[in-house]
């Protein structure tokens, strides 16, 4: 019996490396379609799946610090009126936090003063001889206070007054005695002054408010409107 030919054993060798190749590239698909097939993997439990929470966006905080009460309350502006028993005027005037305020009966009784004007609009003015006012500025329109002067007290109310009212003074030497006008001037013209000549005071003439020109024994003087 013959021995297959060399011809033979190299066609069976190619067809069983065929048949290999074959085997093999069907094997690797098979695995790559059960490695896409497989289910994705399972959330432990206790755990949630969902999409992840962002961190809140943080905002500024309302400020709760109320503005500190400016100035402006205390408005600049001059006020003036009458005690509540209508024997004498006050006059205030006020500019950056500090006032000076005349009080007079437009006979023999004064008394000027001074102090601070606090950021809430009330004030404690002091003068001489132990003289005190004590008022608190009201909506920017009006002071409302006491005066205390010679041992008695005098409410008043002074409402902001519009020039030519307000507060004058005029000091001078008039033949040789030292003078010393205070003026206040109220709505409607009505003047309330004491003039002390050499500290003897009495009722001050009238001054011209437009002017703040006066006569004062034969000579013309001019009083200013005060502020502190």
């Amino acid at each position: 019996m013959k021995r297959p030919g060399p011809l033979l054993t190299l066609l069976a060798g190619l067809l069983l490396g065929v048949f290999m190749l074959s085997l093999n590239a069907t094997t690797g698909t098979r695995n790559a379609s059960s490695a896409q097939e497989e289910p994705a993997a399972t959330v432990s439990p206790g755990a949630t799946a969902g999409p992840a929470e962002s961190a809140p966006a943080s905002s500024a905080a309302p400020s709760t610090a109320s503005a500190s009460p400016s100035r402006g309350v205390a408005a600049d502006a001059d006020y003036a009126g009458r005690t509540d028993d209508d024997s004498s005027a006050v006059a205030v005037s006020l500019r950056d936090g500090r006032a000076i305020a005349y009080f007079c009966d437009g006979r023999d009784k004064e008394s000027w003063l001074k102090g601070d004007v606090e950021d809430d609009g009330t004030m404690k003015l002091t003068g001489k001889n132990g003289a005190e006012l004590d008022g608190t500025l009201q909506d920017g329109r009006r002071i409302r206070g006491t005066v205390d002067l010679g041992g008695r007290r005098y409410g008043f109310t002074a409402d902001k007054a519009v020039k030519p009212s307000g507060l004058y003074r005029a000091t001078a030497t008039v033949r040789g005695a030292k003078i010393d006008g205070g003026w206040i001037v109220l709505p409607g013209g009505r003047q309330v002054g004491v003039l002390d000549r050499d500290g003897r005071p009495s009722a001050a003439p009238r001054i011209d408010p437009e002017t703040g020109a006066v006569t004062v024994d034969g000579r013309t003087i001019t009083a200013k409107p005060v502020t502190p």
